[in-house]
């Protein structure tokens, strides 16, 4: 063999060791899985009470802003509804307003009236007293002859008048030392006032968030999809009515657990769309799920009942795009994606 021949087979067998080796280190340090898909935030878009549907303002995948109305639910009976709640708390208000008046007028009149009967039991009292010695008087006179009969009597009816007007004093002033318990009896009218104000806020309240919720509105600024509903509909509480797709596009690609060992958050990803296989954006690693996908599937595998075979399982990651993908495409959950981590 000649030393040019045995040069360029050495020259070969090197660009071989080299290009192999480019190779390896080119695919060791990618780490790739073509089971991915796009995600974003998605919302079901629901009713909060019943009725027809009288509004519709938006179409199939149109773009909506945060707050936007979407549809209008027929809001007749629930404007009668906050009327009438608005009714009732003006008359709850006006109950409580009389039964504050009535307190005040009980804390004065209440013990003023306890007063009075003191003082008129003290003058009954005293009239009879005199009464009492009048009548001592005219029985020890008519004993010894000195007055008819006729003053006796007149003395004794007196006195018995004025022990009866007594003992109807007394029975005035017990009524009127209850002043207390009429205290307390118009405070608890008035406390009872004061709840049925709150309660007739409270129903207020509620009638005018219902009466707000006959508007449909957007969570969140995104693209209608899967809209379900047609003007002259009646939907019912918590029905769907179509979805909310945010424009927050990210990438859950489910690793093999055997490729996590040289994965970490922070590593750069390129990401291919299958729908634009010629562009590849650039994403993070942002993090991985704590458990893997048949975990927290409907029906996890329960591996002691002996029938255990030993397989690979997939570990979600969640990766960010770090720039928003171009506008003209058209990319939404659900879609295909090939990421490829660049581990160290």
């Amino acid at each position: 063999m000649t030393t040019g021949k045995r040069v360029r087979i050495i020259a070969a067998v090197a660009v071989v060791i080299i290009a192999t080796a480019a190779v390896w280190y080119h695919q060791h340090r990618r780490i790739s899985t073509d089971d991915a898909q796009l995600t974003a935030t998605t919302v079901a878009v629901a009713a909060k009470v019943p009725g027809y549907v009288v509004g519709l303002a938006v179409t199939d995948n149109q773009t909506v802003r945060a707050g936007e109305v979407l549809l209008q639910i027929d809001d007749r009976d629930y404007r009668i509804a906050r009327d009438r709640a608005l009714a009732a708390l003006k008359a709850a208000q006006a109950a409580a307003r009389a039964a504050a008046e009535n307190l005040e007028v009980t804390r004065i009149s209440a013990p003023a009236g306890a007063d009075a009967a003191a003082a008129q039991l003290s003058a009954a009292r005293a009239r009879w007293a005199d009464s009492q010695a009048s009548r001592q008087r005219m029985e020890d006179l008519f004993r010894s002859g000195a007055v008819a009969r006729q003053q006796l009597d007149d003395a004794v009816a007196a006195e018995e008048a004025d022990r009866a007007t007594v003992a109807h004093m007394e029975a005035n002033l017990r009524g009127q030392s209850s002043a207390a318990n009429q205290i307390e009896a118009a405070e608890n009218a008035y406390r009872q006032a004061l709840a049925q104000v709150g309660q007739a806020e409270a129903e207020l309240a509620r009638a005018e968030v219902d009466l707000a919720h006959t508007k449909v509105v957007a969570p969140f600024s995104g693209r209608i999809a899967n809209r379900s509903v047609d003007v002259g509909d009646y939907v019912q509480t918590g029905q769907q009515l179509g979805y909310i797709v945010a424009d927050d596009l990210w990438v859950v690609a489910n690793f093999k657990e055997t490729q996590l060992g040289r994965m970490k958050i922070g590593q750069k990803v390129e990401i291919t769309v299958d729908a634009y296989p010629d562009v590849v954006l650039i994403g993070t690693v942002d993090s991985f799920q704590p458990g893997t996908g048949v975990v927290f599937s409907l029906f996890p595998p329960q591996n002691a009942t002996g029938n255990f075979v030993k397989t690979v399982q997939r570990v979600p990651v969640k990766i960010i795009f770090d720039q928003p993908p171009p506008a003209n495409m058209h990319l939404g959950p659900g879609m295909s994606v090939v990421p490829v981590v660049l581990v160290d």
